[in-house]
């Protein structure tokens, strides 16, 4: 089964690590900064009902009651400290990463593409110690576009054939079938999906599948 897949696209939170309490930390540092805004600090369950989502999907979620202008200013705002907070504190990687990345990059090319801000991928690999794992990453902060589409683009761009996409989220299976490609559910991760080629509960479990 060896060389049915010619690379390894990975989702970020949820996939490889649950930054949920080191974000939810740096965001309330800087909601202290804002006594306007009409909310009280921010609690780990509703940041957790936000993960997959892109950054001013978040935005609107958390700050209802602020104009568009208000609650976008302010999510870039946190996001830049978070990536900051991020590349010093780090977040949880799930049990075995490194082992496991260690065992597939022996075979795959691997990657990693999330809805997230610039600068969110590199504070991981940089606090982490992973940069060497991963050829080529994509995000949303750059492309501005679906997490399919940021698919299809890393796929484009490092010439891959028979790519896989390993996700958590109904979001993450949404991607991979409009990349056209197949995909592994993380079920140890923050979403619950029904429709996939492969489901995995730890993600050691991957080498077993690959």
């Amino acid at each position: 089964m060896a060389a049915k897949y010619d690379g390894i696209i990975f989702d970020l939170d949820g996939t490889l690590w649950n930054a949920t309490e080191q974000i939810m930390n740096a965001w309330n540092e800087i909601l202290c900064k804002h006594p306007e805004i009409s909310r009280g600090k921010l609690e780990f369950t509703e940041l957790r009902q936000c993960m997959g989502l892109v950054m001013y999907d978040i935005a609107a979620k958390l700050f209802p009651d602020e104009s568009e202008e208000k609650r976008n200013s302010l999510m870039d705002e946190m996001c830049s400290y978070e990536n900051e907070y991020l590349s010093i504190h780090g977040g949880t990687l799930y049990p075995g990463l490194e082992d496991t990345l260690k065992e597939l990059k022996k075979n795959y090319r691997l990657f990693i593409v999330s809805n997230c801000q610039s600068g969110y991928i590199e504070a991981f690999l940089h606090a982490h110690n992973l940069s060497s794992y991963f050829e080529d990453t994509e995000c949303w902060g750059r492309t501005r576009a679906t997490k399919g589409e940021s698919n299809r683009i890393l796929i484009a761009r490092n010439n891959l054939n028979n790519p896989v996409y390993v996700g958590d989220t109904i979001g993450d299976a949404k991607s991979a079938a409009d990349a056209g490609i197949p995909f592994i559910y993380a079920a140890y991760g923050f979403g619950t999906v029904d429709k996939y080629d492969y489901s995995i509960n730890r993600i050691s479990e991957l080498t077993d599948i690959v």
